[in-house]
């Protein structure tokens, strides 16, 4: 089962006509991705590769197409516009890829989103994916394999080599989550942890953060007081100094409470299973899951 995309996941395609979003629209496709929709202003009644009909607006393409979810590939200064017709559209799941988009963009998003029918995953996220049914984004398709392991990260170079190590151990995943690294963004490690934990077909929980902000820690804190499937964690940007950037804009230690050694002592706190380096992060689950002996 899978949280957020299944085989009844209908897909409408913002800036379906672009490099990147023509590139990875077709591998959706290729994966069974039911993509019903494309939009781009000014080229509605086209088609896409000869199939996909291309629409002005989203709530068009919602109402001839029955679209239930969207998946924006929009340029960073359009994209926050391009989320916002799709909450008023109503469409219940929106899964921004684009990176780059201002604060105050989305905070604009943010309230928007407040009271609304939607759920944002992103921005500067790589997608989420079922295995074995559909996937939202632009991760590569073959290192995943079906199973029951929920996989959440705000890192998308993180959460494909985490699936890669569990794929190679035979380990399959229920979902596999990608909520962007931006400081402003949709859905939380929290809230997906939670959707993990009330997912029948999740039997373990996966958890890659980094440095900055505090929702590590109050998944951590969920974990303690709800989840009893087993969870393992790893937490990027160990060696950070204070004040750094270090790649995503929400990665940047601004107090103790920010840093690695801090999240790592909440986790373990809570139970948690934590990895030492990026290399062991399907070990690490395995132990704690007793899938093999430490």
């Amino acid at each position: 089962m899978s949280i957020l995309v299944d085989g009844n996941t209908r897909v409408l395609v913002h800036g379906i006509t672009g490099k990147a979003a023509t590139f990875h629209v077709r591998h959706c496709r290729e994966y069974g991705t039911k993509v019903v929709a494309g939009l781009r202003p000014g080229k509605g009644g086209q088609q896409f590769d000869g199939v996909i009909p291309i629409y002005d607006t989203a709530r068009e393409a919602v109402a001839e197409q029955g679209a239930n979810a969207s998946l924006i590939f929009v340029p960073a200064m359009g994209a926050a516009d391009a989320i916002m017709e799709a909450i008023d559209a109503e469409i219940p799941l929106i899964v921004c890829i684009t990176e780059g988009i201002p604060s105050n963009d989305m905070l604009r998003v943010r309230e928007r989103l407040l009271g609304s029918h939607s759920t944002l995953l992103g921005p500067n996220s790589p997608g989420v994916i079922s295995p074995g049914k559909t996937k939202l984004g632009i991760m590569p398709s073959h290192i995943h394999q079906p199973g029951s392991v929920g996989v959440v990260s705000r890192s998308g170079t993180l959460t494909f080599e985490t699936v890669w190590q569990l794929t190679r151990r035979g380990i399959g995943q229920s979902s596999c989550v990608g909520i962007g690294g931006d400081g402003v963004h949709g859905l939380t490690l929290l809230e997906v942890v939670r959707r993990f934990n009330d997912d029948p077909g999740t039997d373990g929980i996966i958890m890659v953060g980094e440095i900055g902000g505090e929702e590590e820690e109050a998944a951590a804190e969920y974990v303690h007081r709800s989840v009893k499937k087993p969870v393992a964690a790893f937490i990027a940007g160990i060696t950070a100094p204070p004040g750094r950037r270090m790649g995503h804009a929400g990665a940047i230690i601004s107090g103790k409470k920010s840093g690695a050694a801090y999240k790592i002592a909440a986790l373990e706190k809570a139970g948690i299973a934590v990895a030492k380096n990026p290399a062991s992060i399907a070990e690490t689950y395995g132990e704690r899951a007793g899938l093999f002996a430490k």
